[in-house]
């Protein structure tokens, strides 16, 4: 069995993979104020809570966006399970399949993304990644990322409302009924959902349309079906498409440190 973790601004996921399949796969708020053994007594919780021994767990990979916490984590991982975490980042990449882009400025998350879709399809593929921040990773049918694209997230663009504004509530990611928003609530969510829905659907058309059409999307992310609209936009949504991606990463690195 294994331990996933992918570290993003919002969350931390940690999945438990067995052989084939995701057991189970757990969220908790991703805090730099928050010390690693609080981290630890979660994760020990949840394993013991799934009937999972600590010597059950063979290997662990971690992925991280946020620097100050990778630290954190990894030492947490180390002590709870006695041996090191693969990490992902610039120094397994060349172990991987794919050729990426600027390796030392593109996030682990989105080379998890390039990686897991080149995988599964093995064609060129636009990953929509629904997290605090809105990625577009598009990867060649060759294993080569062409380019990345960047929004605030849909969580992000109405915190930002929030936090920017004097009269503006807080609302809830709920496709509204109408485009005419008629009162505070739907009006924000007719600007921020409805309007999220334009810019996926632009995005996604202009990359295919720079590849000629010949262009597969898919969506991932927490937040990747609540606009349900979008459904015809992709050829399929995985919302755990991240976690898998990091977890490929650590089976090239092992089995590339195997061979060695």
């Amino acid at each position: 069995m294994q331990i996933i973790v992918d570290i993003g601004n919002t969350d931390a996921v940690f999945g438990l993979y067995d052989q084939t399949t995701w057991q189970y796969i757990w969220r908790t708020p991703a805090r730099l104020d928050e010390p690693a053994d609080s981290y630890e007594r979660r994760l020990r919780l949840w394993l013991l809570e799934a009937s999972i021994p600590l010597s059950a767990i063979k290997s662990t990979v971690l992925s991280s966006v946020v620097p100050d916490l990778t630290p954190t984590m990894r030492a947490m991982l180390t002590e709870l399970f006695g041996f090191d975490p693969i990490v992902v980042g610039p120094g397994v990449y060349p172990l991987l399949p794919i050729e990426i882009l600027r390796p030392h400025e593109i996030g682990t998350d989105l080379v998890a993304n390039a990686l897991a879709a080149y995988t599964r399809y093995k064609k060129n593929c636009v990953v929509v990644d629904f997290g605090t921040a809105l990625t577009f990773t598009t990867v060649s049918g060759e294993g080569k990322i062409l380019g990345v694209a960047i929004a605030p997230g849909l969580k992000t663009a109405i915190r930002s409302l929030f936090s920017n504004t004097a009269q503006l509530p807080e609302v809830p990611i709920e496709v509204p009924a109408s485009a005419l928003g008629t009162n505070t609530t739907h009006a924000i969510q007719a600007g921020i959902v409805l309007g999220y829905e334009g810019l996926v659907r632009s995005l996604v058309g202009r990359i295919q349309a720079e590849l000629n059409g010949d262009c597969i999307a898919v969506a991932t992310g927490g937040l990747s079906g609540r606009i349900p609209s979008l459904q015809d936009v992709f050829t399929d949504i995985v919302p755990s498409l991240t976690l898998e991606g990091v977890r490929l990463i650590g089976e090239f690195v092992t089995n590339s440190t195997d061979r060695q």
